[in-house]
């Protein structure tokens, strides 16, 4: 018998293939059915791709049989089987769509259920793959110097399978036309929100406008500031009061906001009123013309405006449009903000030439000072490379990789010389004046504020980002990419916390399938529980808490599905007849 066989591992690493090949035709058959007057031409391709998928399925099969489960290792085996039987739960329910899909006519770009499905398909794979990795990294490192030999080469095979199938299913995304939905869908949504904000930032006579006050000197840094202004805008976009940012004396530039971005208004950024008070709940405040708004730990009461919620009146065309719709809503009031003066803009191109700047390229922001060992880890940069050569494995599937390219954003001045002894296959792209400038002792200086500025720009340019959820700058780069393309919500991976917004309400999802605790680390879940997430472990489990149970602990990622609250924010009416004309 070969030293790597008769593990239940094996097994369950072949079944959870199986399950990814049914999440993949499943997501071919919802797909392909959804423009009848093409099924005719989209079901050889079908043909074809199960032809493929046949004998990657005979390989699989070949695998299985050459394995042996002994008797009594049982373990998490009885995950595989689960996960396996919900995968083709998800695929029936895909057959029995198409007959509705078939039935719809007239309709521009996939619907809405089609989209979800779609990505939940993505994510599934996703999720198995870091499954996948996560066991077999565990049997190699605690079974022997042969076993980790195989596993590495098992991991090659399924990391290239994993691959195979996201590209699929990433060409699939674009079929019939349906990227140029997208485009569209994205442009007219951003549309719509910008000219919203444009109205209500506008009004006709600033002396009787209902007015909102924030001042950007909170005690942190650029990333924790600008956070805190899309909070208040966020409020002020709520409670129809046109926001007044006042910058003056801001710690990055005494000349304030308005030196380095456009002004958050043209006709109103006077903060003088008949009545002024703090804020006090939008309820009693309705009588006063200006309210000054608390940092967002002092809020008190809590509006419904915070995020992750999302505007009722928008719910349906961001969920069919995108991964995560509250995100995108954060990334519009970020990309209202950001709009560069003309020098900036003047800087941002010079330095993209003198830099060298072109795609493809992955970006990737390394933290090293003011937080690691207090509010993050330290994660070295082999950690942040090794999922920089995966995803290069994956954009080669799609487009010409002359060369990989790598964007380095660090407040470590040290790190570009190490990354690129450790790495000469890669050429890096990094101002290491820029990592002077985020030092600690020159961090709150205009020429810092560019830096940060310069890095995020480039960083929400990528056409990928590594990075840490951590940190502030890198969020706001995963937010401003949001506005770059229909949905980028898939294109990051942190190395340690999922998305959030500091000061948010609760983030919560939805169970979808029960879970039955296998170790007292596991918590149970039934269809329907609300859990808290805390985060997301990159191994195929994710940390919550069961609210109904009130217990913390671990769950599969794919068991759950998000819970997005929505909120009925004005609708502003008169902007929407603008932009109509």
């Amino acid at each position: 018998m070969r030293p790597w066989a008769g593990s239940w591992r094996w097994i369950t690493l072949v079944l959870l293939a199986w399950g990814t090949l049914l999440f993949y035709i499943g997501g071919h058959l919802v797909r392909d059915s959804e423009r009848p007057e093409h099924s005719s031409r989209e079901l050889s391709k079908i043909l074809a791709k199960l032809e493929r998928l046949k004998q990657q399925n005979e390989d699989l099969r070949r695998m299985a049989e050459s394995l042996r489960i002994p008797e009594g290792h049982s373990e998490r085996g009885p995950v595989a089987a689960e996960k396996l039987h919900s995968l083709e739960e998800q695929l029936i329910r895909a057959k029995e769509k198409i007959h509705s899909y078939q039935q719809r006519s007239g309709d521009v770009g996939p619907g809405q259920e089609h989209e979800e499905l779609r990505r939940k398909i993505e994510n599934g794979v996703r999720e198995l793959w870091y499954f996948f990795r996560s066991e077999v990294k565990k049997l190699g490192h605690t079974e022997g110097t042969i076993r980790h030999r195989h596993t590495d080469n098992l991991l090659q095979d399924l990391g290239h399978q994993q691959r195979s199938i996201m590209s699929d299913l990433y060409y699939l995304s674009q079929a019939d036309g349906a990227g140029d939905w997208r485009e569209k869908e994205a442009k007219d949504l951003s549309d719509l929100v910008q000219n919203r904000i444009t109205y209500l930032q506008n009004p006709p006579d600033c002396s009787k406008a209902r007015k909102l006050v924030c001042n950007i000197n909170k005690g942190c840094g650029y990333g924790c500031q600008l956070h805190h202004v899309v909070y208040c805008f966020m409020i002020a976009y709520g409670t129809q009061r046109t926001l007044i940012l006042e910058s003056h004396n801001w710690r990055y530039a005494t000349t304030g906001w308005e030196s380095v971005f456009q002004p958050v208004s043209n006709t109103c950024t006077d903060r003088t009123g008949a009545s002024t008070g703090q804020w006090s709940g939008e309820a009693h405040d309705r009588d006063i013309q200006v309210v000054e708004l608390p940092i967002v730990d002092s809020l008190h009461p809590r509006p419904p405006y915070l995020p992750l919620a999302i505007p009722e009146d928008l719910a349906d065309r961001l969920h069919r449009l995108h991964g995560d719709p509250s995100v995108w809503w954060v990334s519009q009031f970020v990309k209202y903000l950001v709009r560069q003066q003309a020098w900036l803009e003047k800087e941002i191109r010079e330095a993209s030439v003198k830099l060298g700047f072109k795609h493809p390229i992955i970006g990737i922001h390394v933290r090293r000072t003011d937080k690691v060992g207090t509010e993050a880890a330290f994660h070295p940069i082999e950690e942040y490379m090794a999922q920089v050569e995966e995803q290069f494995q994956l954009l080669a599937r799609r487009l010409h990789v002359d060369k990989k390219r790598v964007y380095l954003a660090t407040d470590d001045p040290t790190l570009l010389q190490e990354a690129k002894a450790k790495y000469p296959d890669y050429e890096f792209i990094s101002d290491n004046a820029i990592s002077w400038s985020a030092g600690l002792p020159n961090r709150y200086t205009e020429n810092s504020l560019r830096g940060v500025i310069l890095d995020i720009h480039f960083l929400s340019q990528t056409d990928f980002l590594v990075c840490t959820f951590s940190s502030q700058v890198c969020r706001v780069a995963y937010e401003i990419m949001q506005t770059l393309h229909p949905d980028a919500s898939s294109y990051f991976r942190s190395l340690d916390d999922i998305y959030y917004f500091g000061g948010q309400n609760a983030h919560n999802q939805e169970a979808v399938y029960a879970h039955r605790p296998r170790d007292a680390e596991d918590i149970p879940l039934e269809p329907g529980d609300l859990v808290g997430v805390a985060g997301n472990h990159w191994n195929g489990y994710s940390k919550g808490v069961n609210r109904k149970l009130g217990r913390t602990g671990l769950y599969p990622s794919y068991k759950v599905k998000e819970k997005v609250e929505t909120v009925k924010y004005p609708t502003y009416p008169e902007a929407d007849k603008l932009l109509a004309s």
